[in-house]
């Protein structure tokens, strides 16, 4: 990026990145909204949160054209709030996945674990598209793909050209926080392989820089999460609590990183539960957990 908030950055002949001014060390430099088109019309993806120079910058790279469309990969604080905003200001319809929807039977039954970081609930979007639904306007298309794992609701979009914006479920510069209740470390892994599947030129992510070898990053992510669990389990005894859990496999992560890795723990240890390698007394951030 070029390191100034609102400057249009054009990644294509089809898509403009527009940095929204929300840096934080789970947001990186800033959530990264997209306009897509090169005809009359253009859709938007992603617009950040509600921050009113941010939706000039964002009016201001259409060129003049008008929104048709608002797409939202996930209702988190940092991507959906702006639609609301854009939405008023364009009369464009907001296109996306209420909170909530998608969860798995294990995650519904573990609604009230806490978790909820940043979690957009006002997020009301006028169409919930279809999974593999294509979407079109003047001069625009992208077909969504339904890829939970950071939260359940979340949709990438993939383009013509072979580009999916892939929203905060695939990032270079870092791996995705899984926050139960909506994030999920069994639908993560899926939504690698088949993100991996789709032969991407290349992913366009929520945070950072564009990433050039999408399939290899699956891969890596996908690597990664095994590892990170093959260490809880390893570090598991005879009644181990989520902050031992953290101490000894997060040994190299920031302390305030550290309440973050521990809902990335309580994800794991519930796909171990799930999978009968651990048992918990109860599957809870104040559970007591052991090696099955």
């Amino acid at each position: 990026m070029d390191g100034s908030y609102g400057a249009a950055e054009q990644l294509g002949s089809t898509v403009v990145r527009v940095l929204a001014p929300n840096p934080s060390p789970m947001t990186h430099r800033g959530t990264c909204t997209y306009v897509l088109g090169e005809g009359a019309g253009r859709a938007v993806i992603d617009p950040g949160p509600p921050d009113a120079a941010h939706m000039e910058a964002v009016l201001g790279a259409c060129s003049g054209a008008r929104v048709e469309a608002i797409l939202v990969t996930h209702a988190h604080l940092d991507h959906s709030p702006g639609a609301a905003l854009l939405a008023a200001r364009t009369g464009a319809p907001v296109l996306g996945w209420r909170f909530d929807r998608g969860r798995s039977e294990t995650m519904q039954a573990l609604a009230g674990i806490g978790g909820g970081e940043g979690v957009d609930r006002a997020f009301a979007p006028d169409r919930e598209p279809a999974d593999g639904e294509r979407i079109e306007g003047d001069g625009w298309a992208v077909r969504a793909h339904w890829t939970p794992g950071h939260m359940a609701s979340h949709l990438s979009f993939e383009t013509p050209d072979g580009d999916v914006l892939s929203g905060d479920v695939a990032m270079g510069w870092a791996s995705t926080m899984i926050s139960p209740p909506d994030g999920d470390v069994a639908q993560f892994l899926g939504s690698m392989d088949r993100l991996a599947a789709l032969g991407a030129r290349r992913f366009l992510p929520g945070h950072g820089e564009p990433v050039e070898a999408p399939a290899e990053r699956c891969r890596d992510l996908r690597a990664h999460r095994l590892a990170r669990e093959a260490a809880i389990l390893a570090a598991l005894d005879g009644g181990t609590t989520i902050p031992d859990l953290v101490a000894r496999v997060y040994v190299d992560t920031p302390p305030a990183l550290h309440p973050a890795a521990a809902r990335n723990v309580l994800a794991h240890l519930i796909r171990l539960a799930e999978t009968g390698a651990a048992t918990a007394d109860r599957l809870a951030p104040d559970g007591r957990f052991r090696r099955a």
